[in-house]
This record gives C-alpha cells, sequence and structure tokens, in this order.
C-alpha cells in the first residue's frame, strides 16, 4: 500500500504560480511512477503531468505543457507540480497518483491515489 498526501493548493490570481506537493508512505515510493491528473467541476478527470520512478523521464498533458513542470525527490518520497502563468481554465481538483512500472497518461493504470488538493485560478 502507499498512502498520498497532496498539499498546496489554494486560491491565485491568472499568471499565479503554485506549487504542489505530493508526499508519499508506505511501500518503497522510489518504486513507483507518479502521475497528476486533474478534474474540474462537470469535467472528466484529465492528465497533467507523469514522471517516472527515477527521475529521469517526465510527460507533460498538452494543455499544460510550457508551464507546468513535474519533480520527485525520492529522499523525501515527495513529488511535485510546479505550476506556472495559471489560468482560470486550470482550476481544478488536482490529484496525485501512483503506479508500478512506467509512466502512463491513464488515470485507470494507476493504483493508488491521494485525496486531492483544490487549485482556483481567479481571473
Amino acid at each position: 500500500q502507499v498512502q498520498l498526501v497532496e498539499s498546496g493548493g489554494g486560491l491565485v490570481q491568472a499568471g499565479g504560480s503554485l506549487r504542489l506537493s505530493c508526499a508519499a508512505s508506505g511501500r518503497t515510493f522510489s518504486s513507483y511512477a507518479m502521475g497528476w491528473f486533474r478534474q474540474a467541476v462537470g469535467k472528466e478527470r484529465e492528465f497533467v503531468a507523469a514522471i517516472s520512478w527515477s527521475g529521469t523521464s517526465t510527460d507533460i498533458g498538452d494543455s499544460v505543457k510550457g508551464r507546468f513542470t513535474i519533480s520527485r525527490d525520492n529522499a523525501k518520497n515527495t513529488v511535485y507540480l510546479q505550476m506556472h502563468s495559471l489560468k482560470p481554465e486550470d482550476t481544478a481538483v488536482y490529484y496525485c497518483a501512483a503506479k508500478g512500472w512506467g509512466m502512463s497518461w491513464y488515470d485507470y493504470e494507476y493504483d493508488y491515489w491521494g485525496q486531492g488538493t483544490q487549485v482556483t485560478v481567479s481571473s
């Protein structure tokens, strides 16, 4: 089992920045690929970013490419989502997730999920 707890969400003005954190506990964090997803009200869950277990490979969703980056610190059992140039359409609940083996864009491939953190971007 892996327990995931997100933090760092909040209210920010358009054009601002936020850094989300996801702290993991339980089984060996460094053996899992990690992903960030988001879900806005009335919309399906959307892939945001993923990172390999080693941190050497990342993948960023098309809607946030060039504005968001993902990183991890295996010594701290934490994965981060750095968000810049935020837009009102980035408003959503952001979830981190863990999966064995490689990265994936598909939420159904992830085994463990956090409870989510709300990000609200005002115009």
